[in-house]
């Protein structure tokens, strides 16, 4: 990769990377021990729970905001400090068990950065590079703490899936624990608080806006062009949809059009993203959103939102796309070649996330500055 142009223009070279200082405050916690509440996972069924050698069992109680431990009924369960396994994550700090929406909570309380060290082993490759690991750091503590402050009144910040970070617990490789001790309580603020430090796999050749992708204007999230990310395995995809699976699409959503006919890009983003596309059918036509069909089709399947449409021979849909993910915030196959490249990790987050600060977080600073309170 060549690197992130921070002026947007193609072919700068790496040294206007080297150029930018990013400020670091002194002082720093180097506990970093806030707790980050983890929903690990959720059931409907009975299950049973191992604490320190002791085994429990847990069911919901039907019609009633209860549990049931070992035979007892309570609002809710906490353990104690210790070694748990659960849903084949090991988790080093307390769990408690909630009901939650019909259904059996199982949520971990561990210090902040034993949750990065988890949700780095869930997100990028140990064997990358050490600054792409320490950029992947910074970014998720700070995602961390932006979370905990928006779900502070809810029962828990992040969840141990893709919809936040893909969190795998404790027993961490050393150089994922290498990285997370090297960036000590490093976070990205902007106007003194925790950014929403949202990442992707690959941008294919752009990242897009938060404006673009959820409506959102946020200074910090713009477009920002990427070169290099050719050693990513999703540089370039191929899909082919069928249309009696856009027709399932369509009628998931509740629009009924017939048998469709014919399908085209209406609209795209300043960064070529999909925004809208216009379906003819057999009773009607309709609009979707790129969003929309990327959630319905699952986004491991329409991997982006950037893609060229054509019409295959057989009648399917043929979309040529480039990148994985939303396109938001840091590409990691980016920071992966800029830290190839001799960039250091302060240096790839600036690109990423322009006029944002990288600074020593603390216990203390999370109440002096309103992070427990919510970040709205």
């Amino acid at each position: 990769m060549k690197s992130i142009l921070l002026g947007g223009w193609v072919g700068m070279a790496v040294g206007l990377w080297l150029a930018v200082a990013v400020p670091v405050q002194a002082g720093s916690d180097s506990h970093c021990d806030t707790p980050i509440r983890v929903l690990l996972k959720t059931s409907a069924e009975p299950f049973g729970l191992q604490v320190d050698g002791r085994s429990h069992r847990f069911s919901r109680v039907e019609g009633q905001s209860l549990i049931r431990v070992d035979g007892s009924r309570v609002a809710a369960w906490r353990g104690p400090s210790g070694k748990y396994r659960v849903a084949g994550i090991a988790v080093n700090g307390r769990v408690e068990i909630i009901p939650l929406s019909g259904r059996l909570a199982v949520i971990a309380h561990v210090p902040l950065n034993e949750y990065v060290e988890g949700a780095l082993v869930g997100e990028i490759p140990a064997l990358w590079a050490p600054e792409a690991l320490r950029a992947q750091a910074v970014v998720s503590r700070t995602y961390a703490l932006h979370q905990k402050a928006q779900h502070a009144r809810d029962p828990y910040d992040v969840s141990a899936t893709t919809t936040h970070q893909v969190y795998k617990g404790s027993g961490a490789p050393p150089s994922i624990r290498a990285a997370v001790r090297d960036t000590g309580c490093r976070v990205l603020t902007h106007g003194g608080r925790p950014i929403l430090a949202v990442f992707h796999s690959a941008a294919g050749g752009r990242t897009a806006s938060a404006q673009e992708v959820w409506g959102r204007d946020l200074s910090y999230l713009v477009s920002r062009e990427v070169d290099g990310e050719d050693d990513s395995p999703d540089t370039y995809w191929r899909l082919a949809l069928s249309k009696s699976t856009l027709e399932e699409v369509l009628r998931s959503q509740g629009h009924r059009v017939g048998g469709v006919k014919g399908l085209r890009v209406s609209s795209r983003s300043s960064s070529g993203r999909v925004l809208r596309l216009k379906v003819r059918g057999s009773r009607g036509q309709v609009e979707l959103s790129g969003v929309g069909l990327r959630n319905a089709l699952g986004p491991s399947t329409l991997k982006s939102t950037l893609f060229e449409l054509r019409e295959g021979e057989d009648g399917h849909f043929v979309l040529i796309g480039s990148g994985r993910g939303h396109g938001v915030g840091m590409s990691q196959w980016g920071a992966r070649a800029l830290a190839r490249r001799g960039v250091s990790y302060p240096q790839i987050l600036s690109g990423f996330y322009p006029g944002t600060r990288l600074e020593n977080w603390s216990s203390r600073a999370l109440t002096a500055r309103g992070v427990s309170g919510g970040l709205r």
